[in-house]
């Protein structure tokens, strides 16, 4: 059963070290639909058709039609209106990495680019364009991805026409039954599929390798990256490519997944009439055996990349078994996944209250059909690996040595539990999108879909059987760290020649069963602080006429934007918005401000620590995230209208009364001066870094900070800094949603209606500027691989909402649209010099200055000149004359289709017209939507080059390898 209980082992993913979160969801009765227990499944297929629930006993989805063409070619047909009008198509074909010969790497990604260059129904090029006079946004809509085991196609169709759905199938018909594989083709496309290879991560890459190497060793995964390698890449030929393709590109090899706001009748329909003639070539070939783990490999091994995180990787490998996805099966992993939560809920506590490690977690995956894995990361406080891992494997030892207590597998099971729930709740405005991909998925690992009710269902089933026991728990705690082998990697900063055993001997260590199991008392939203006698509302009036958004003034000041909205059911979004963000910060000096994303939620609420606040929390939908923008703070958190009202008390009591444990801004610490080096090891990073501050004439407000900033921060400058922000400034709410009107009020009186009035700050805000012109580009430099750089080309334009700022600011995006265009095509397409340039244009709505438009790419290093050449090029074109009529609509088209497909959501809504309590001109604004979009002309275009693309303004950046 494919669903949200599956994680993909990310084997470079640091994110996943990140604190642990339990899942969130809500509701405490048992949602409508939910079969008996005792009845769920039925008995196992043994039949092919409906094809995909072959040996499972799983309930059928039965809102998917599935079909089998004679070729052999499967397909998966449903109807979805989310978003409206669009249509989401996936071809799966079941050739990856896995299915290629050692002169072959890489062919099955680069068989993927050719396939969107040209096929037999359209020439080089031109499916691209006739998918953007569709509306189709190239990159984000018509993509694809090649996995270990996988080419998977994707297009989303917006306002997809019977004409439109009949023309984009008779395209991805053709690229997989006849792609246009030519030797100029080749030529063309296999520098961008080198420059793809060339922008990744060079320390990460390594890293990754090693690691594959490690884990898998003895099986074809461990030199199967999917990416390939430059000399099987520069030996690709016509022929050669060719050969691949026919071997693998075959009807019974595909899998089509149609899903949109249409009759699925239609989408059969096009299936069938695109898809069956197509026939294989030769015999067909059986798929490689991918193999198994072996024992007598390496155990362990090392890496030196000093931009990463000394880190620690340990990974228990086993044969990958899945054979049918049955009620039994996911039973049994439900209880191995309690086991885990149980681990990491464990190890997160210990990392937040200070010790040998930052962050640790554990994570069960099915990798590649190739094998079952359980990984451990370990990211150590500095650069004692050994005594981090000896206390992580302390923890899971006293896992699997002492059963967990029943509560703390009840609190897993509730939070479990409350998802499934939410996940019913919010089937009925699920993407259609989300639902192709996940079947697609599915298919990959060989599982099936089912209901959200029959998932629940089969939950609820392990708990009325009490299969979630400390007996049962306990023994999975064992399993899951049983293997045919343990291997262990660890980056280092410094070699160290007797790495390898001591890795090994960390590993094989006896370790004592860590004791200290923190169990968190009762908590109650009772205990949060009290916020004083609910206010009473002032003005309350509908703004917007047709669009249900509300604006309310409370009497102590505060002010809120509000849309009842039931269309996403069981979603409410809540915005609280306080302050003048970065834009009243200072402009001279450096702050403790780069902390408190990270450091300003985890730090408690009153009396309550992290700990506290997630037992508060973990069984209901409700959230707490802080962002700072460039003109305010921002609390935000998605919530159900059960939940709203303790949703914001939450929210309203962290401005009240903050808590300041010192433990998140030492680990926020600690992990980003873990990391400070990583910012130096390529062009991307280094931008990262440096290139919103160099944007803003070296203003210290954007861009990551100086190592000696972070390093000068404590808990006590944290809070000297904060706690002043926290307690001052107009508050603005926003709730949107499926919630009750007149109940949220209600809960906005009682919370933040009661807060005493806040005065504004009365200082002057710090101006913002764009650099001056430069006649040579401003140099940086990387400590990655010799072949990167990056050029970045700028022209400022403007800021703020006052004389037509807003109007303005979306015109600009259509000339950004057809400058990336241009710039895909010359750059990409006929130089074959950078994978994935960007163009965008940015005008922040809070800020009188600081716009521009601006223009990158990963390049070699002896490109740069050539980028800023033709970015100069392409502007002086599109100054010096008007953009044809087809340009205009390859651009304008997309743009238009992305806003229709976003004003189906409230977020849409919220985001267009938050701050507008204090800037009534961005209200305004909504009423111009349409017509700044639809009514932008050739000329506009020519207009807004010629007053922002001159040559006297633009601002260049260069990023290149440092010198040895």
């Amino acid at each position: 059963m494919h669903s949200f209980l599956r994680a993909p082992l990310a084997l470079l993913a640091l994110a996943s070290l990140a604190p642990v979160l339990p899942a969130q969801a809500q509701q405490n009765t048992n949602p409508p639909g939910v079969p008996d227990t005792k009845t769920v499944g039925r008995p196992v297929q043994s039949a092919k058709d409906p094809w995909l629930y072959e040996k499972s006993d799983l309930v059928h989805d039965d809102a998917w039609k599935f079909g089998r063409l004679s070729n052999g070619l499967r397909y998966a047909v449903r109807k979805n209106g989310v978003p409206p009008g669009q249509v989401s198509v996936r071809v799966r074909m079941d050739v990856g990495s896995l299915m290629e010969q050692d002169s072959e790497r890489g062919f099955a990604h680069l068989l993927e680019h050719l396939s969107f260059r040209g096929s037999v129904h359209v020439p080089d090029g031109e499916s691209k364009r006739i998918w953007q006079r569709l509306g189709v946004t190239f990159g984000s809509d018509s993509n694809a991805s090649t996995t270990f085991t996988a080419t998977t196609y994707k297009l989303d169709l917006p306002n997809a026409t019977p004409a439109g759905l009949d023309e984009s199938f008779k395209i991805l018909a053709g690229m997989m039954s006849g792609p246009d594989i030519t030797q100029k083709i080749l030529d063309s496309e296999r520098p961008v599929v080198l420059a793809e290879q060339r922008e990744q991560p060079g320390p990460r890459v390594r890293l990754q390798d090693a690691m594959l190497d490690l884990m898998f060793a003895g099986q074809p995964l461990s030199q199967r990256e999917p990416i390939g390698t430059v000399e099987t890449l520069n030996g690709a030929t016509p022929a050669t490519v060719q050969a691949f393709h026919d071997r693998w590109y075959r009807p019974e090899r595909a899998t089509v997944i149609a899903i949109g706001d249409v009759d699925p009748a239609l989408l059969e329909q096009m299936v069938v009439k695109h898809f069956s003639d197509w026939k294989g070539t030769g015999p067909a070939v059986p798929t490689p055996d991918f193999g198994k783990p072996v024992e007598g490999k390496p155990v362990s091994a090392s890496i030196v990349e000093p931009a990463l995180p000394v880190l620690t990787t340990m990974a228990i490998v086993r044969p990958w078994t899945v054979d049918g996805d049955t009620v039994i099966f996911n039973q049994k992993r439900m209880i191995d996944l309690v086991a885990i939560r149980i681990i990491n809920r464990r190890l997160e506590t210990r990392a937040r209250s200070g010790g040998t490690f930052i962050a640790a977690g554990a994570d069960l995956s099915d990798i590649g059909r190739s094998a079952n894995i359980t990984t451990v990361q370990v990211l150590p406080v500095g650069d004692d690996w050994e005594a981090a891992l000896r206390d992580v494997r302390g923890v899971i030892a006293d896992a699997q040595a002492t059963p967990p207590t029943q509560a703390e597998i009840d609190r897993e099971v509730a939070e479990i539990e409350s998802s499934m729930k939410q996940r019913i709740n919010t089937a009925p405005v699920e993407a259609g999108a989300k639902l192709a991909d996940d079947l697609a998925e599915a298919v990959d690992i060989n599982e099936t879909v089912t209901t959200p009710e029959f998932s629940y269902a089969i939950f609820r089933g392990a708990v009325d059987g009490k299969m979630f026991t400390p007996a049962t728990v306990l023994a999975s705690s064992k399993t899951v760290f049983q293997g045919t082998a343990t291997r262990a990697m660890v980056n280092l900063h410094t070699p160290d020649p007797a790495i390898t055993t001591k890795v090994a001997s960390a590993l094989e260590a006896n370790v004592a069963a860590s004791a200290k199991r923190k169990l968190v008392g009762n908590v109650s939203f009772d205990a949060l602080p009290k916020l004083g006698l609910p206010g009473k509302v002032a003005t309350r009036e509908q703004i917007l006429p047709g669009t249900g958004i509300e604006k309310l003034v409370f009497a102590n000041g505060v002010t809120m934007l509000m849309r009842q909205d039931p269309s996403e059911t069981g979603k409410v979004y809540v915005n609280v918005r306080f302050g003048n963000g970065l834009s009243g910060l200072s402009g001279t000096a450096q702050t403790p401000a780069w902390a408190g994303e990270g450091a300003l939620m985890a730090s408690g609420v009153g009396k309550y620590g992290q700990d506290e606040l997630d037992a508060l929390t973990g069984r209901r939908q409700i959230g707490a995230d802080f962002d700072v923008d460039d003109d305010a703070f921002t609390l935000k958190a998605q919530t159900t209208k059960d939940d709203l009202s303790d949703q914001l008390k939450l929210l309203a009591a962290k401005l009240v009364a903050p808590g300041w444990d010192p433990n998140p801004v030492l680990r926020a610490k600690v992990a980003t001066l873990s990391s400070y080096a990583n910012l130096s090891s390529s062009p991307d990073a280094v931008m990262n870094r440096d290139l919103e501050r160099l944007l803003h004439n070296g203003d210290p407000r954007w861009g990551i900070p100086p190592k000696a900033t972070i390093e000068a921060t404590t808990p006590a400058s944290f809070r000297k800094f904060w706690e002043p922000i926290l307690a001052s400034g107009p508050i603005e709410i926003e709730v949107f949603g499926d919630m009750d009107a007149e109940a949220t009020v209600k809960a906005v009186a009682a919370t933040f209606g009661a807060l005493k009035p806040r005065v504004a700050s009365k200082a002057p805000l710090a101006p913002v500027a764009f650099p001056a012109h430069v006649e040579t580009p401003v140099t940086l430099t990387h400590t990655g691989q010799p072949n990167q750089a990056a050029a970045v080309i700028a022209w400022p334009t403007g800021g703020g909402t006052d004389n037509g700022g807003i109007s303005e600011s979306r015109k600009l995006e259509v000339l950004a649209a057809v400058f990336r265009d241009r710039l895909l095509d010359q750059l990409r397409s006929q130089a074959g010099v950078s994978y994935s340039p960007q163009v965008a244009s940015q005008w922040p709505l809070g800020l009188p200055a600081g716009g521009k438009i601006l223009a990158l790419g990963m390049v070699p290093p002896d490109k740069v000149d050539f980028f800023f050449e033709l970015s100069r090029k392409i502007a002086a074109d599109l100054v010096a004359k008007p953009i044809d009529a087809d340009e205009l609509n390859r651009a304008l088209t997309p743009l238009k289709q992305q806003i229709l497909r976003m004003s189906s959501g409230n977020m849409f809504w919220m985001r267009l017209v938050e701050g507008g309590t204090y800037d009534p001109a961005r209200i305004a604004g909504v009423e111009t939507l349409a017509a700044d979009y639809s009514r932008v002309t050739p000329m506009d275009v020519q207009g807004l080059a010629m007053k922002y693309l001159r040559p006297d303004k633009d601002w260049t950046l260069k990023v290149v390898p440092e010198k040895k």
